[in-house]
């Protein structure tokens, strides 16, 4: 059962992970596009650093830094990393319901093999 348990630290590296590139995406289209003049654009990137939505972003990969480094106590990286491709399959499925973004056929079929894919490195 101890076994199980230090998977969580691989899923909250998952968790955090995701989460910071889902609000860092969600927070960003809400301040529009990358200004063209370099005074602009050091302002509008300082607005979205101090913004604190992004900044939980921020905290969050950190936070996942530090259950990454706890989960390379328990695991080999050679099974624990690829559990980190989960990551694209759940910002696609994510994005396309909480951002409105497009999921085409081919992204689903992408996704689903990253999953199967994932599963055999795992057992492998």
């Amino acid at each position: 059962m101890n076994r199980y348990l230090d998977y969580l630290y691989i899923l909250a590296t998952i968790g955090f992970t995701v989460y910071g590139q889902l609000i860092l995406k969600w927070r960003i289209v809400q301040f529009g596009s990358l200004p063209v003049d370099f005074s602009e654009k050091i302002k509008f990137l300082f607005g979205l650093f101090i913004d604190p939505a992004i900044f939980t972003g921020f905290t969050c990969g950190f936070l996942a830094s530090l259950t990454w480094m706890a989960a390379m106590t328990k695991f080999d990286l050679s099974h624990a990393y690829p559990f980190l491709s989960l990551n694209f399959a759940v910002v696609l499925l994510l994005s396309s319901w909480l951002l409105s973004e497009p999921l085409t056929f081919q992204k689903a079929l992408g996704v689903g093999l990253i999953i199967v894919g994932t599963m055999v490195a795992a057992h492998g």
